[in-house]
This record gives structure tokens, C-alpha cells and sequence, in this order.
């Protein structure tokens, strides 16, 4: 266990604890810390309170990190296909249909099965005990590349790259329609959509600031293949960002048609780009990721209609 000592800064005056540790502390997931204030392992001003606490300028903040539970996750022998490796990162192309973590419904057959047999004990335990290494994630049904850190050292730096946005993110997608303009940005807040809790919406109240630059890489007859740059990483930002502006990801049944004529099983969405700066070395790394059989095999059929 080791422990961390903070101070409330003025910007902090009436800010929930929670809310609060998870700006500071962006390494840790909201959820954990929570777990953590229930369990008595963070006090304010030498006592024990709740995540609702509201803090005040200079207040004393102590953390007990714990070490992270024994995994109940087992490792499989599932085949992954490696983009770069070392010491302290793993990339991979993550395939179509493979969940990131486990999580209800989805005990095995995971990234996370996969990572924990190929490092064997070599993972950062930061994210708690079902998401080892796991820094960032992207849909069950995106493809693309991902890195995994094998240590906290490599953890905490990568990210703080992704709080300062630092990390290059490039993903190319099929949208519905063609759009006229070349290159344009979204630049609209994302959050909880007011109706339906397990959908995210742009635009809405109190939704967290969420900017994709997009450009076109090919017009086909009522469709565009583009790629987008990530400025921000919320949840389903870009799906929910081309939604919003009237060209949805094909395939993607949750923000575009409710029917996938063309059987793609989820959205025509690939992370090919993934850059950082190394957590040890210093270095620039980036790798790509191959546009994947069954987005080429789309861009075929769309290209003869």
C-alpha cells in the first residue's frame, strides 16, 4: 500500500471528493476511488467521509492506494496480433467482436484474458482487478490499435498524455452520405443521453467537452470514407459525433439505421493510428494499424454501386 497526500487548491472550493480525485488522480478510475472513500481509505483532515464531501480551499487529503486484488479473470491463449512491444508497452490491432475488459456477460474471451497470458504477471494494476494494463478502450466492435502498459511507471505516463491530449489518434470510418465540405471539426459536449441511459448524446447538459476533427479520404455514391483525429477521448464520441451531424458510422445500429443492410456486425469504425511519446525512453513511437478485411471488402461494394 502507499500513500498519497494532497492539498485542495482554490479551484477545488465546493467540488465533490470524488469528482475531485478523479481530475488529480486520472490514472485511477472514478469508480475505484469511490470504493476506496467507502472503504475508509481517504480521509479529509484526518477523517474518514463520503464522496459527496464538498471540499474546501487547502483542505488535507490522504489516500491509501491499496495493492490491487488477485485477478478472478483467467488468462487464455488467445492469439493477438502485436503492433510494437517491449519492456513497457504492448500495442495491439484489436479485432472485430472482442471485448476490451471483462465486465457482465463478458468474463472471457477478452483483451484482458488475452494480454494476461501473453505478459504473464507483467501488467499495471492501477485500473483495479478487471482492467489490468488497460490505460484507454475502444468499442467491442471497433478495430484498431490499443496500448497496454506492464507497469505503473508506463500507466501514469501514458495517461497523462491522454488527459493532455497529447496522443495521436487517428481512425478512418464509412459514413452515410457524401459530405460536401473536405475537412471540418465537431466540437460538442458529450454525456448520458437524457432518454436512454446506455446511449451517450451530443449537446447535452452537462455533457464534457468533446472535439473531433474529421477530413474525407474518398467519395463514393452516397457514402465517404474519412478519418477522424480525436482531440478529446469520450465514450462513443466519434459514432456519436458524425450522428450528429446527419452522417452515422454504417453498421452502427445504435446511432445510425436501426437495420445494417450491409451485415457488418456493428460500425465500420478502425483506430489506424495510435502515437505517444514512450514512458521511459523519451521517444516519439507510432505504429499502424491495417484497415481490416472487412472494411476493405465494404469499400469494394461501395465503390461498384
Amino acid at each position: 500500500m502507499r500513500q498519497i497526500r494532497l492539498e485542495a487548491e482554490e479551484e477545488a472550493v465546493d467540488e465533490r471528493l470524488d469528482k475531485y480525485l478523479g481530475s488529480v488522480l486520472p490514472d485511477q478510475s472514478r469508480s475505484w476511488l469511490q470504493k476506496l472513500i467507502k472503504k475508509g481509505a481517504v480521509r479529509v483532515n484526518g477523517k474518514a467521509v463520503k464522496a459527496s464531501c464538498r471540499l474546501e480551499a487547502e483542505d488535507q487529503i490522504e489516500i491509501d492506494l491499496q495493492e490491487p486484488e488477485e485477478l478472478p479473470i483467467p488468462a487464455e491463449d488467445i492469439p493477438l496480433d502485436i503492433l510494437y512491444e517491449d519492456a513497457d508497452l504492448l500495442i495491439v490491432n484489436k479485432p472485430k467482436g472482442m471485448v476490451v475488459h471483462p465486465a457482465a456477460g463478458h468474463r472471457t474471451g477478452t483483451l484482458v484474458n488475452a494480454v494476461l497470458y501473453h505478459c504473464r504477471g507483467q501488467l499495471s494494476g492501477i485500473n483495479g482487478v478487471l482492467r489490468p494494463g488497460i490505460v484507454h478502450r475502444i468499442d467491442r466492435d471497433t478495430t484498431g490499435a490499443l496500448v497496454v502498459c506492464k507497469n505503473d511507471r508506463a500507466h501514469v505516463h501514458v495517461a497523462e498524455q491522454l488527459k493532455e491530449h497529447t496522443i495521436t489518434r487517428r481512425y478512418v470510418a464509412v459514413v452515410a452520405g457524401v459530405l460536401r465540405e473536405d475537412e471540418g471539426t465537431v466540437d460538442a459536449p458529450i454525456g448520458r443521453h437524457p432518454a436512454d441511459r446506455k446511449r451517450m448524446a451530443a449537446g447535452v447538459k452537462n455533457g464534457k467537452r468533446a472535439v473531433t476533427h474529421y477530413r474525407v479520404l474518398r467519395r463514393m455514391k452516397g457514402h465517404t470514407l474519412i478519418e477522424c483525429r480525436l482531440e478529446t477521448g469520450r465514450t462513443h464520441q466519434i459514432r456519436v459525433h458524425m450522428a450528429s451531424i446527419h452522417h452515422p458510422i454504417l453498421g452502427d445500429t445504435v446511432y445510425g439505421a436501426s437495420k445494417d443492410p450491409y451485415h457488418l456486425e456493428g460500425q465500420a469504425l478502425h483506430a489506424r493510428v495510435l502515437g505517444l511519446v514512450h514512458p521511459v525512453t523519451g521517444a516519439y513511437i507510432e505504429v499502424e494499424a491495417p484497415v481490416p478485411e472487412y472494411m476493405q471488402a465494404l469499400l469494394e461494394k461501395l465503390e461498384k454501386m
